[in-house]
């Protein structure tokens, strides 16, 4: 086997983070952009047009059945252009919300770069997502359009709403577009290859987003085009990408990590990124790594539990070749990154952000400063993250409270609240990040953990009222809670406590059908793993449900 030898980085090599966190002008990050964020933008020449002169490599993809497909630049231009064609005959206008429920292929690429092209904002739809999921976050952004293949396409049969739906098809695949769809390959194939970009200001939307809180059903997420800043200091700092680097980032699309850092920040940069349509593998992980020559990888520490569960033997087949691993999602464990460092001889940083922040609190591979197992870093720069108390008051080092960004010394925070509802979590002060940390004297970020029910698991952010409404939907239930249960591989799994009607018989067949059924209505990764039958559910005299009791039943026993 040969080994790709990596040159000993120091941290002479790399500027001091204290120096440069100290100097940071965001106009300086502006600066690089092609567009104005004033006066006249669009995101599809940040990611693509800009780039074409340099003949570079965009997009590495790999598909189920070991295809292969390398675009240029110049390729997703020409592309772009044509499916901006295609949507704008379908009557989609600048500010206009088009979805893609696409897995992780070319024309999923397509469909975001021809979006942001037309002036149209892109919304994710995760292909585990079922018909209520999907359904909730089309009527929430309004998407007038929405791209998808036949394998996800019966999920959009019974919504209420009737966007016009593109599809996806490969013959080759023995595909075929339904009838009353746009078939997606003959809408490009006839649109021209010209199309101006749209101009957009930075305070415009390209982005429509969702993520999940305690209470009620997923919230929208609008991401402004000024939040390119924060995602290119992410990718520059954080992530260090370097134009000598091979990147994978195996987060999908679907989420924001993915869409943030696998897709637009990498191409802003000029930088190709890899997609492998596959799921993922430790065994199809590994054998890209190698035939692709990955030397920058990014993901969840549940990815990498499942890199370590494949053993020392398939390890030793990569060792030495990545310069740089970053891990996002959930806090990384400290057996992780030793095992990391002795298996595969690459450094794994831990950071942390929010779909509503992007990335903020970083290990940064590209700023010379200490690292600490069981600390998240420091703030990136453009951002003042500190901990405060109940009061809004900044507490003192070592002190547990909740992590927030003071936003206005942060130059690059871009949230301004969830689409159309209220966002008590935003103050003219502070954005309140619902998570419990602490700072070290030398400035290290620590997280705790969340002070509210939403649950971790496999890096996904599950909120429990969305799970406990499918439940309740069964015709075999009354009432249903779901909390979090700790769990060692996913940090943690889905866990309901589930009250039957009269005369209902609490079986593991009805558990098993009860699981099934969350997993159809709304994904894969949000249903409950565990179901606990129970005759009624704690409450407060006031009828508030006690979720905390029901964590505390499954917390071990202390000697």
């Amino acid at each position: 086997m040969t080994v790709v030898e990596r040159r000993p980085e120091t941290a002479s090599s790399r500027p001091d983070y204290a120096d440069h966190y100290a100097s940071f002008r965001p106009e300086d990050v502006a600066a690089t952009l092609t567009g104005d964020l004033a006066t006249g933008i669009n995101v599809c020449v940040e990611c693509c047009d800009a780039h074409v002169a340099s003949g570079a490599t965009a997009l590495v993809w790999e598909g189920v059945r070991g295809e292969r497909v390398t675009l240029s630049f110049a390729d997703l231009a020409e592309k772009a252009a044509r499916f901006a064609n295609a949507i704008t005959g379908l009557g989609v206008k600048p500010g206009d919300v088009v979805a893609g429920l696409l897995p992780r292929t070319p024309e999923l690429l397509i469909t975001i770069l021809g979006t942001w092209r037309a002036g149209a904002v892109y919304q994710p739809l995760f292909t585990a997502f079922g018909p209520k999921a999907i359904e909730h976050r089309l009527k929430t952004s309004g998407a007038t359009t929405v791209v998808t293949d036949p394998a996800n396409r019966g999920k959009l049969d019974d919504l209420a709403m009737r966007p016009t739906v593109l599809t996806v098809a490969r013959p080759e695949r023995g595909e075929s577009v339904p009838a009353g769809d746009v078939d997606f390959a003959a809408a490009l194939a006839a649109a021209s290859p010209d199309f101006a970009p749209v101009m957009r200001k930075g305070d415009d939307f390209f982005l429509m987003m969702s993520t999940s809180g305690t209470t009620g059903l997923p919230k929208g997420v609008p991401v402004p085009i000024r939040a390119l800043l924060a995602f290119r200091v992410y990718m520059e700092r954080a992530v260090d990408l370097r134009p000598e680097d091979r990147f994978w980032n195996i987060a999908d699309p679907g989420w924001a990590y993915g869409l943030y850092y696998a897709v637009t920040g990498p191409l802003m940069l000029g930088h190709a990124t890899t997609f492998y349509e596959g799921g993922f593998t430790a065994e199809s992980t590994y054998r890209l790594i190698r035939e692709l020559g990955i030397t920058n990888l990014a993901g969840s520490p549940t990815a990498f539990r499942l890199l370590i569960a494949a053993g020392e033997e398939a390890a030793e087949t990569v060792k030495g070749r990545l310069r740089v691993v970053s891990s996002a999602g959930e806090p990384l464990n400290p057996e992780v990154i030793r095992w990391f460092d002795a298996h595969l001889g690459a450094p794994i940083h831990d950071h942390y952000g929010q779909t509503e922040l992007g990335m903020v609190v970083n290990n940064h591979h590209g700023l010379a400063h200490d690292v600490r197992t069981g600390s998240a870093g420091f703030s990136m720069p453009g951002f003042r993250v500190v901990v405060i108390d109940g009061s809004g008051v900044e507490v003192g080092a070592n002190e547990p409270g909740e992590l927030a960004v003071d936003v206005t010394a942060s130059p690059l925070f871009w949230f301004g609240g969830y689409l159309n509802q209220d966002t008590p979590s935003l103050g003219p002060k502070y954005y309140r990040t619902g998570d419990v940390a602490e700072v070290e004297p030398s400035g290290h970020v620590s997280f705790v953990g969340r002070n509210d029910d939403v649950i971790t698991s496999s890096g996904y952010r599950i909120g429990p009222f969305d799970v406990e409404s499918a439940l309740i939907e069964h015709p075999a239930v009354v009432e249903a809670a779901v909390v979090g249960k700790p769990d060692p591989e996913r940090t943690e799994i889905v866990k309901a406590f589930v009250v039957l009607k009269a005369g209902t018989e609490a079986t593991e067949d009805l558990a098993e059908e009860l699981r099934l059924h969350v997993r159809r209505r709304l994904s894969a990764h949000a249903y409950p793993r565990e179901i606990q039958f129970m005759e009624q559910l704690p409450k407060t005299p006031s009828g508030k449900l006690q979720r905390f009791v029901l964590r505390a039943m499954d917390k071990p026993a202390v000697a």
